[in-house]
């Protein structure tokens, strides 16, 4: 699995000039998410990973930032599979 990383889409100059900052923190929850969950994956279905990670990531953030996380769940599932496939490995 490559290492998963969050891209954010800017709609104005403010949140352009927030945005490496703002992606790399992102980036690093949803990394941080991912280790978490694949230590502790106990052949639970695809679909709960892949709550589970959005509710780690979305932990290991600031409150306010974390309010705002509305990720791709397209992009968190395929994450989520690739746990539930590698630890079937």
């Amino acid at each position: 699995m490559s290492e998963p990383h969050v891209t954010l889409d800017p709609r104005d100059a403010v949140q352009e000039k927030l945005r490496g900052p703002l992606e790399d923190q992102l980036t690093s929850a949803l990394k941080a998410a991912t280790e978490r969950v694949r230590a502790s994956y106990a052949g639970e279905p695809v679909e709960q990973v892949c709550q589970r990670l959005l509710d780690e990531t979305r932990a290991g953030l600031h409150p306010d930032i974390a309010a705002g996380f509305n990720p791709d769940m397209d992009e968190f599932c395929r994450v989520a599979v690739a746990i539930v496939r590698g630890a079937a490995t």
